[in-house]
């Protein structure tokens, strides 16, 4: 049983929620969930496995509690570790910033020398552009979450979600 590290910040709650519910089912695997304002950088070295959750807020900003860890984030390393991503946004009321901070969150983790799974399909949401995308343009680089305007979709993506990365994660 692999024991995985759950990262998030969340203002609202809506990051916080989802975290949950990815860890909920989880349930073959210890999930030992991290709110990021009250994290120290020394605590990733415990974990071979990482889902990091961050919303974008307004145009294209990093949430605070992560924009604060940003600086301590840049200097962990990630070598030898998978990891995958989740964000929120919202794809109608900021549609040219949609996830952003999960592509500026996914391109620290590459810099610092990790591997990311769980990168998901756009189809089934309406945006302009996103840091988020994959080179080709075709997937996110981690799950979409719109709990804004579409928050009926978001258990049956969580759920998809959990099983992509179980497989990925190839414990």
């Amino acid at each position: 049983m692999a024991t995985i590290g759950l990262f998030y910040g969340s203002s609202l709650g809506n990051t916080e929620t989802i975290a949950e519910k990815i860890r909920d089912l989880l349930v073959d695997h210890t999930v030992e969930m991290h709110d990021i304002s009250s994290t120290d950088k020394s605590i990733f070295n415990d974990y071979d496995y990482l889902i990091l959750g961050i919303p974008t807020w307004d145009y294209g900003q990093i949430q605070s509690d992560w924009d604060e860890f940003w600086q301590e984030l840049g200097s962990i390393d990630f070598s030898g570790k998978l990891v995958a991503l989740f964000g929120l946004g919202d794809q109608f009321g900021y549609a040219d910033y949609f996830l952003d901070a999960m592509g500026m969150l996914h391109d620290v983790v590459l810099e610092q020398g990790g591997a990311t799974v769980g990168y998901w399909p756009i189809e089934g949401y309406d945006f302009e552009e996103s840091k988020a995308l994959t080179e080709d343009g075709k997937e996110f680089v981690g799950l979409a979450i719109d709990e804004d305007q579409q928050p009926e979709l978001t258990d049956e993506r969580v759920q998809t979600w959990v099983a992509q990365v179980e497989d990925e994660f190839d414990f």
